[in-house]
């Protein structure tokens, strides 16, 4: 698959399954993550992974938190917070690691996290592993961030769940004009 085709054709995957990313595909998408636009080559960012029996703990932290928001969760809301994390075997916590910098605003520096995130989907793709991006209330809260190691001045940008995805869907097409003009000062 050619770099273009990789672009055009990568759709996020909700339904992922076992088996998940093998050590030599990880090694491919950190590689890629790594190559990330990053003003000042000071890489502000960091990975976690979660895999295993991890992922179970993980849906505990979830349920702590959200429990921790409102003691009186519905059951039925309690077990899909704690299920989470099994949606796919395996995720990846990418992390804003911002630091002060005389160049590089704290902003600049959460993009560039941002941008890894996004080259962790595209070599996920391009080696044919599912990939979805989640956030979601889980990603801000102090509970998860503290359980995870997440220091005060660092940022989740999100959880990026990999695996075998159950269904493939065709990549939507957009009309470019919507969303792209020239400029003529």
């Amino acid at each position: 698959m050619d770099a273009l085709e990789l672009l055009h054709n990568r759709v996020s995957c909700p339904a992922l399954a076992e088996p998940g990313p093998t050590k030599a595909q990880l090694d491919n998408i950190y590689q890629a993550a790594l190559r990330a636009p990053d003003h000042g080559a000071i890489r502000p960012w960091r990975f976690l992974t979660v895999t295993g029996p991890s992922r179970e703990r993980l849906g505990e932290l979830f349920l702590q938190a959200a429990l921790a928001d409102n003691s009186e969760l519905a059951q039925e809301r309690q077990e899909k917070t704690r299920k989470m994390p099994l949606r796919a075997p395996t995720l990846i916590v990418v992390i804003a690691a911002v630091s002060d910098h005389p160049k590089v605003p704290q902003l600049e520096q959460e993009v560039s996290a941002g941008c890894a995130a996004q080259n962790i989907i595209l070599a996920a793709h391009a080696q044919g592993i599912g990939a979805m991006w989640r956030t979601g209330e889980m990603a801000y809260h102090p509970l998860v961030k503290s359980g995870l190691g997440v220091k005060e001045e660092e940022t989740i940008i999100g959880y990026i769940y990999l695996g075998t995805a159950k269904k493939l869907r065709n990549p939507p097409q957009h009309d470019q004009e919507l969303y792209a003009t020239d400029w003529h000062g």
